[in-house]
């Protein structure tokens, strides 16, 4: 048997990593700039986080939610804190596709409605509901094609206000990423966020803040929707949450009742996964990491949007998008291949995105402008 071939790769087998540093099988090193899509929060193979994993490990590894696991109520409790999110309840999942897809359900299963407000540019998942909501035709099966989906212009109020004009008593819910991922790091306006929770709060929807890439403390604060001083009814998680180990969750505000049956997984919660997830939120919290986040992004965004051919630099916190007056795919060549440095890509084809581990050191940081200031055209 071999493997399903879709995924096109790197020539770079990669077998050790410590902190922002990758060792491939020759020994050569990189720098990690992008900590394999925004999952590398608190640095690779930190020693409070193999610690916590290997002591759960010998303990205990997996059981079924069928029986109560104190490590999931802590998990809870200290995600609450960290999130400032205390009232909310927690359902846990494995990947960010999981946690959007069962958001969308309880949204639905909650007020009885089938319509679906999504954004160009969006990227939720691959799963059923999740790719649907996504924008990218080429990923959704014709099994997966919905008419439920209305695909709206980010950052659009009059459009968001139209469509709630004419279909608000369909629509069971607004999702979006605070800040756009894969679509090139488009960041939502105060005045977008603001607009979307007082029209679901109008016409009885559900805000449902997909925070898979831009949560957990990446954008300098807790989930990047908080940047707006909203509060949405669902928040959906995943990616940094575990640090590498498959974790996700939904944040579920108090207005929904919880039924039993009515959300399930197998794997999700399991004590490992909430071992590792449990690190994460104390590293996070021990080293003031979303603080450190927004100050350090601030400061690189400024010395990237210095560079040469450099039209715009986006985002918050540590997650940036700098997007260049040509398409960039050359560029990051050199970075990986001359100069040993992993960054992202995106839809967009001239936009390099960085969503390193939120503890990277500053140095390394300021390494890369020298880079791209010595590689500009």
């Amino acid at each position: 048997m071999n493997l399903f071939n879709v995924y096109p790769l790197y020539d770079i087998e990669i077998v050790r990593a410590e902190g922002a540093t990758l060792w491939d099988s020759k020994g050569e090193t990189y720098t990690d700039l992008y900590g394999g899509h925004a999952v590398i929060s608190i640095g690779h193979t930190h020693p409070y986080y193999v610690q916590k994993v290997t002591e759960q490990l010998n303990k205990l590894g997996f059981y079924s939610n069928s029986v109560k696991m104190p490590i999931q109520y802590e998990l809870a409790e200290k995600l609450g804190e960290l999130s400032g999110k205390k009232d909310y309840t927690l359902f846990l999942a494995n990947s960010g596709a999981e946690a959007n897809e069962n958001a969308l359900k309880l949204a639905s299963f909650t007020n009885g409605r089938k319509k679906v407000i999504a954004f160009k540019g969006s990227f939720h998942g691959r799963t059923s509901l999740a790719v649907a909501a996504t924008d990218n035709p080429s990923i959704v099966a014709p099994v997966n094609a919905t008419d439920n989906v209305i695909f709206l212009p980010y950052n659009d109020v009059a459009a968001l206000e139209a469509t709630f004009a004419k279909q608000g008593n369909e629509i069971s819910s607004v999702i979006l990423e605070g800040i756009q991922g894969v679509g090139g790091i488009n960041v939502a306006s105060d005045e977008f966020l603001k607009k979307i929770r007082s029209l679901c709060d109008q016409y009885g929807a559900y805000y449902i803040a997909d925070s898979v890439q831009c949560g957990y403390g990446r954008s300098g604060k807790f989930f990047a929707h908080d940047h707006a001083g909203v509060q949405a009814d669902i928040y959906t998680m995943a990616k940094g949450m575990g640090n590498g180990f498959p974790v996700a969750g939904i944040a579920i505000s108090p207005k929904f009742e919880a039924k039993y049956g009515s959300l399930g997984t197998t794997f999700g919660g399991n004590p490992l996964a909430c071992a590792a997830a449990i690190a994460v939120l104390d590293v996070i919290a021990k080293d003031k990491l979303i603080d450190y986040a927004g100050t350090l992004g601030s400061e690189i965004m400024a010395e990237l949007r210095t560079i040469k051919g450099v039209k715009e630099v986006r985002g918050k916190g540590l997650m940036i998008g700098i997007e260049y007056e040509y398409p960039i795919e050359d560029l990051r060549k050199k970075l990986l291949f001359t100069h040993r440095m992993f960054t992202g890509n995106a839809s967009n084809k001239n936009v390099i995105r960085l969503l390193p581990a939120l503890n990277i050191e500053k140095e390394l940081l300021y390494k890369l402008v020298e880079v791209l200031k010595k590689e500009a055209v």
